[in-house]
């Protein structure tokens, strides 16, 4: 026989009740301030000293030169990082999640590894390689070729940062859906790119879209890396990151935030868009399972 189990006293449940009611409110109302100390109110004093001096000189500090030089540097590098970073996480993840391989633990330890390793150090390590004194700066020097303190070298510093996203969010999505569906295609003489096409992107697209999505806010806001790389040249390889410490440290103020301004648009966009990611990746697991018992 089964032990019976225990029945609490009415007086006991309702103090068990009273203490958890307790608890879920205390935790809550730290989550909320924690959010409304370190979230909103740094944005909240973002925008309110961009807009200081009005909508006018906000407007004006961006439409300079420097400024809209910064912001299409930011725009290009993340149009090519962005592309070149799901190619390499889309490839990896495929690659872990389906085949058995010498150097797999290797491979997915070296993912990480930018997680671990400072953005600066990042930076340090292209200049090493490619700078002027570095081990392949006298060649590149010799064919005309730069690297660093040019446009190259911000890509391949915001590559280094950015590569872990993509493969990070597909990696345990697609061992956790398995490969049966796609070994069924096989058998039914689908290739591989049908197979891929057909069954895997479905399959991941809202992980693939998410960690994109990830990738391109972390491309555009990037700092430490780009910093050592670049040069800080305006208007040449100032990114807007970079632009808002130059306006700073020229007490141009008004301009530092107001460009500020647009990274935070960006991460508040970026939250939406997660928030709505997250919402239809849910919709579409409870229309699976609909479809499923039916």
């Amino acid at each position: 026989m089964s032990a019976a189990s225990p029945v609490l006293h009415p007086s006991a449940q309702s103090l068990s009740l009273r203490d958890a009611a307790w608890l879920r409110h205390t935790l809550v109302g730290i989550s909320l301030a924690s959010m409304a100390l370190f979230l909103l109110l740094p944005l909240a004093t973002v925008l309110l000293a961009a807009f200081a001096k009005g909508w006018a000189t906000y407007a004006d500090s961006l439409a300079q030169p420097d400024a809209l030089a910064a912001m299409r540097l930011t725009l290009l590098v993340a149009a090519i990082t962005v592309p070149l970073t799901t190619v390499f996480g889309v490839s990896a993840a495929w690659a872990i999640a389906r085949f058995e391989f010498h150097g797999k633990s290797l491979l997915t330890t070296l993912i990480d590894l930018p997680f671990s390793v400072s953005p600066v150090i990042a930076g340090l390590i292209y200049v090493l390689i490619f700078g002027a004194q570095g081990w392949l700066g006298p060649w590149l020097s010799e064919h005309g070729i730069k690297i660093i303190f040019a446009v190259p070298g911000i890509v391949l510093a915001t590559l280094f940062v950015t590569f872990p996203f993509v493969a990070r969010e597909l990696i345990p999505l697609m061992q956790e859906i398995g490969h049966e569906e796609e070994e069924a295609a096989l058998s039914l003489g689908a290739s591989g790119w049908q197979t891929f096409f057909k069954i895997t992107l479905p399959n991941i697209k809202w992980g693939l879209l998410y960690g994109v999505l990830l990738c391109n806010a972390r491309a555009m806001g990037e700092f430490g890396a780009v910093s050592v790389v670049s040069g800080h040249i305006r208007g040449l390889t100032n990114t807007l990151p970079l632009h808002v410490e130059v306006s700073y440290n020229e007490y141009d103020f008004v301009g530092a935030f107001a460009s500020a301004s647009l990274l935070a648009g960006l991460a508040l966009v970026t939250l939406v868009v997660k928030a709505f990611l997250e919402w239809k990746q849910k919709q579409d697991i409870k229309a699976s399972r609909r479809a499923a018992a039916a």
